[in-house]
């Protein structure tokens, strides 16, 4: 079956290792990452973590860290290319230096992609080419029923993405928004903190839009203006 797909897919420009804000907890990961993008290390790597804990990002930065340093790199975020192609995609020719596969739980129930991932796993060990891997859990826990490839993805080097705690949370929420010209007082930045998601998408969407409103308006964000902007 012909494949009609450009490949690899590339990476949002915007996510990087420079603006991935996190803790002391994720150092070891950070270090393995970044030594992964320069094809050093571990050369197969699996980081997991809840929804905004930041995986999608750090996939994105070692891509172009990677391609900063002359490595050729393949994104393939794995729910995306299910609705755009079929397994056997995994299985054309891939004549890159790492591979970087997103949202490996979109295949949990799809054995079709599973058998096709776990050759494809194989190949990238047998021509030495570099691979990290990001979920929302441990392999163990996907629910995958080909155990074959449970085993292969075990045999990775595991890190958990540690998600920020409140104080930490506070702290980046600040700098973002000095990085944009913004000045939050302790009070607005705990009351924004206390009533929207823990999604650091979201956060900085919502920095965004209270640039773009305070610039407007020519004013200082306080409470009562972040209430009235954002409909709480």
């Amino acid at each position: 079956m012909t494949v009609q797909l450009t490949l690899p897919i590339h990476p949002p420009d915007a996510n990087s290792f420079e603006n991935f804000y996190t803790s002391h907890r994720n150092s070891v990961l950070l270090h393995c990452l970044k030594n992964f993008s320069l094809k050093v290390g571990e050369p197969y790597i699996y980081i997991w973590g809840n929804s905004g804990a930041g995986c999608t990002h750090l996939l994105h930065a070692c891509c172009h860290a990677a391609q900063q340093h002359g490595f050729s790199v393949a994104y393939l975020p794995l729910s995306t290319l299910q609705k755009a192609s079929s397994p056997e995609i995994l299985l054309e020719s891939w004549a890159v230096d790492m591979v970087c596969i997103d949202e490996l739980e979109s295949i949990a129930n799809n054995l079709l992609w599973q058998e096709s991932l776990f050759h494809f796993y194989n190949r990238l060990q047998e021509q030495a080419q570099h691979l990290v891997v990001a979920a929302k859990s441990v392999p163990q826990h996907l629910g995958f029923s080909l155990k074959d490839l449970v085993s292969r993805l075990t045999s990775n080097v595991l890190f958990q993405v540690r998600e920020l705690n409140d104080k930490e949370r506070l702290v980046v929420l600040q700098q973002r928004a000095r990085l944009r010209g913004l000045e939050f007082s302790d009070e607005v930045s705990q009351f924004l903190l206390l009533r929207l998601p823990r999604h650091s998408k979201t956060i900085f969407s919502v920095l965004e839009q209270l640039d773009r409103t305070s610039l407007r308006l020519k004013c200082k964000i306080t409470v009562p203006l972040v209430k009235r902007i954002l409909n709480l």
